[in-house]
Parts: structure tokens; sequence; C-alpha cells
């Protein structure tokens, strides 16, 4: 991870969200670092609160399709990356995991912010609308969540 990079994940790790304390969270990883746990052999259960967080990702990430084509404009996307980092704060607010489960989902919403917060700065930087894709790309390796496709087999 290059220094600009660090300093806009600090920068984030700053930023006030309703309910939501970063500080509580900054022991976890930074975009770029490897993820701490191999995918498990039976994916582990989602509740309710983070499926519907996840869902609300998802919805806005398709959405967000239609900016990528030109058929969305400019304050649309910045309304659906809004929704996005609110359903992160949700999570992050009712996270109770396990630590390991924890750490991998941390380990998706911290990069997926911090595009966000790129997208934010520069909106038309659409790779960063892919990067939020990547960054919970793994979710269904990961989570059982029947919003999300499970992954398929190797």
């Amino acid at each position: 991870m290059n220094i600009s990079s660090r300093i806009i994940l600090l920068g984030l790790l700053a930023l006030p969200l309703p309910g939501v304390s970063f500080a509580q969270h900054a022991h976890h990883a930074a975009p770029g670092d490897a993820v701490p746990a191999p995918a498990p052999t039976t994916r582990w259960p989602a509740d309710a609160a983070l499926q519907d967080g996840m869902h609300r990702i998802h919805v806005a990430l398709e959405e967000l399709r239609h900016y990528e084509m030109g058929h969305m404009d400019a304050t649309m996307a910045l309304d659906r990356v809004g929704l996005i980092e609110q359903a992160a704060a949700d999570i992050f607010a009712k996270c109770k995991l396990p630590e390991d489960r924890d750490a991998v989902l941390h380990h998706m919403l911290v990069p997926l912010l911090a595009a966000a917060q790129a997208l934010k700065a520069n909106p038309d930087d659409m790779a960063q609308v892919q990067a939020m894709r990547d960054a919970v790309a793994d979710y269904p390796r990961y989570f059982d969540d029947p919003g999300w496709a499970a992954p398929a087999k190797p």
C-alpha cells in the first residue's frame, strides 16, 4: 500500500459516521493487507444485521452499473455511495461476529469505504466503482448469505 492510500485510510478511520466509532475498529487490517483467514470449508452464517447491510451494499453497487454506463448522473451515483457508507456504518455498529469472522469482514469493508471516499473525491474516477465491487467480491466465499450468489465450486 502506498503512502497516499495509507493517508486516505487514516482519514477514513477518523470520519464520524452515525452510531459508529471507527476507533473501535482501528485494530483491523488496512486495504492491501492479506486476508486474515482462508475461506472456510463451510461458509459462516450471516446474521440478519449483516445480511441487511450487505444487501444494501450489493443493491447500491448494482445500481452504480448505470453510472458506469453513463445512464446515471454523478449526484445520483454519490447518493448510492452514501447508501454504501451508511450500510457499512450500520454493519460496524452492529458488529457481533467472532474475531476471525470480524477481521475478514473488516478486510472487505475498509477498502470498500476507501474506494467510496475516492469516488466522492473524484466522481469521474470510474475505477473506484470496480474497486468497491472488488472489495466485497469474496463476501460469498466466507459468509452464507442468500442475498449473494455462492461462489462456483473449483
